[in-house]
């Protein structure tokens, strides 16, 4: 008898982007429309880094300042994070762009979540850096924020810190990053299904759940 291998879904997003939280949260509900369809439906969620403003600083810049820069005003700005609000609202997110100072630098958090996934599903993480910046306002470029934020899920976080503190996975996470770009991503979230098919952008479960029952059928008929 063989064992069908999961299906591997790979999220490549960048943990301050709102709409990837919101693809987080959606992704939960698309799995959970295709388990109650196929309760032998085994996967396994890989999360890859993506630098949403690749040129921000090491130290982070001025939250708000960059976006009205980089959408041309304050008004529109408000109308975008209302527009996200809304929607999060809608996913048990609370969204509290106000008590954001600093538009962070990500690498760290993302070599946190590579070594995380080292050791598992980094699923757990990756909410809590999202939790961390748009709930609470922290700057997820510090590395006691992240320290912190392992050792809620359970991490030992003096092991974090000197992780953190050395220049380990450093070029790894960056070749990744440009590698998903050389794939045709260009936007975040993107979700990709075993190689075989993807999606970009935060959509509806019922739209993630009906790629992922195809790409699942699929592999099953090729067994």
């Amino acid at each position: 008898m063989t064992t069908r291998k999961p299906l591997t879904i790979e999220v490549v997003s960048d943990v301050v982007c709102p709409w990837c939280f919101v693809g987080l949260r959606r992704l939960e509900r698309a799995i959970a429309i295709v388990l109650e369809a196929y309760p032998d439906f085994q996967y396994d969620v890989q999360w890859r880094p993506f630098f949403l403003n690749p040129e921000t600083p090491p130290e982070g810049e001025p939250y708000l300042p960059f976006l009205i820069k980089k959408f041309g005003g304050r008004e529109r700005v408000e109308g975008i994070w209302q527009r996200i609000r809304e929607v999060g609202t809608t996913l048990g997110i609370d969204y509290q762009f106000e008590k954001i100072q600093i538009r962070a630098n990500t690498l760290m958090a993302h070599r946190l979540i590579h070594w995380v996934q080292q050791q598992g599903d980094a699923s757990n993480i990756v909410e809590r850096l999202f939790k961390a910046h748009f709930e609470q306002g922290e700057n997820v470029s510090d590395r006691m924020v992240l320290a912190n934020a392992a050792k809620a899920c359970g991490y030992d976080q003096a092991e974090v810190l000197q992780y953190l503190d050395s220049d380990e996975d450093v070029s790894l996470i960056q070749g990744m990053e440009y590698e998903a770009r050389t794939w045709g991503v260009n936007s975040v979230p993107t979700f990709i299904f075993d190689r075989k098919s993807g999606i970009q952008g935060a959509e509806d479960p019922s739209v993630l759940a009906n790629e992922i029952k195809r790409v699942f059928v699929s592999s099953k008929n090729q067994a």
